[in-house]
């Protein structure tokens, strides 16, 4: 028995389309076996399928079951995969009678009762829609709203698996999530710190007032006290507002890194990210095994403030080069090279 479902995987700010394929055999030890690239979270997702569809009431089959990732080429990270695997081994029993069109994406974590959890990264999944065909996405219904920023993509947020099988065998009354990509969601580090409430500092303000209107960096120089942080967290609040392209692209970063609260819609405020001097060069322009954003890529239309630039390490300062003048940065590995988008205002501060 072989069934296949629809999801995809991200690499960097990007998503690709993958195949769940799913081959239930008789004639040998029942068991569980996961290939195409999977990490280490995608392997461990049998136990919590194993679970989940105990659990909800269905017999987990006891044959032979082969769980392919297509294209193998591709590392699938995350647990995001649960979902579809449920549902192709669900579609290969039978349960599922309905055929689960080409242009339908399931994504999702299971947790081992059959609720659905949140996973990182759905907007720009749901983005990908107008290059890949999908119109119809199931996700946890606390990812419903940021995967409904997409207009024209049918978006439903299941909160079980149970209520999945529902929903694509056509026994469900969900209808899909309305639009938000209107809403304006703002940062509470922001929201809270305004650049009109700063009395005094004439010379200072003007002086940011210009580098915002110019998109200039700034080093400000002063004795500790002198108001040099207050004024950096409050440059955001009179940069120009972000356009829709822009709100998107900060939205996506964010969902990658799991920086988007639960439930929120589009972000419309321009980030302020103020890492520790103590930062490594990975941390501040993205890195690791399988490359994730830094601190260049958070601050990506925003604000990037560095407080005592003079206790940053020389060669974390160094690596702040390209992204300066080019607005990206890519990252190298021996896996794969990933470019993640860097366009931001860089303000220093230091004691004389």
């Amino acid at each position: 028995m072989l069934s296949k479902i629809q999801t995809c995987a991200l690499t960097g700010v990007q998503a690709v389309p993958v195949d769940v394929e799913i081959y239930m055999r008789d004639g040998q030890l029942p068991g569980i076996s996961t290939v195409g690239l999977p990490d280490t979270a995608v392997k461990e997702s049998k136990d919590r399928i194993f679970a989940a569809l105990s659990t909800s009431g269905y017999p987990f089959p006891l044959q032979r079951i082969t769980i392919n990732l297509a294209p193998a080429n591709i590392r699938k990270e995350g647990s995001s995969f649960d979902l579809p695997i449920a549902v192709g081994i669900l579609k290969a029993m039978g349960v599922i009678n309905q055929k689960i069109e080409a242009d339908t994406i399931l994504v999702g974590e299971l947790s081992l009762d059959g609720r659905l959890r949140p996973v990182r990264g759905v907007l720009p999944m749901a983005a990908s829609s107008f290059d890949y065909g999908w119109k119809r996405i199931i996700v946890p219904r606390e990812n419903a709203s940021e995967a409904s920023i997409i207009t024209d993509l049918k978006v439903y947020g299941v909160s079980s698996l149970l209520e999945t099988v529902e929903l694509l065998n056509g026994e469900s009354t969900l209808k899909p999530s309305e639009s938000n990509s209107l809403e304006y969601q703002y940062a509470d580090a922001v929201a809270n710190a305004d650049f009109k409430d700063i009395k005094g500092q004439e010379h200072a303000k003007r002086a940011l007032e210009v580098a915002a209107s110019g998109g200039h960096n700034v080093l400000m120089i002063g004795p500790p006290g002198s108001g040099k942080t207050m004024l950096a967290r409050r440059l955001p609040t009179i940069l120009p507002n972000l356009t829709l392209k822009e709100a998107l692209e900060i939205t996506k970063i964010q969902s990658i890194t799991g920086l988007l609260k639960s439930k929120q819609g589009l972000v419309t405020c321009r980030p302020f990210r103020a890492p520790h001097h103590s930062i490594s060069d990975a941390g501040l322009i993205g890195g690791g095994r399988f490359p994730h954003p830094g601190e260049v890529s958070l601050a990506h239309f925003g604000v990037l403030f560095l407080d005592e630039l003079s206790e940053f390490k020389r060669h974390v300062l160094e690596v702040l080069r390209q992204p300066l003048e080019d607005g990206f940065v890519t990252i190298s590995r021996a896996q794969s090279a990933l470019t993640f988008p860097a366009q931001f205002m860089l303000i220093a501060a230091m004691n004389p």
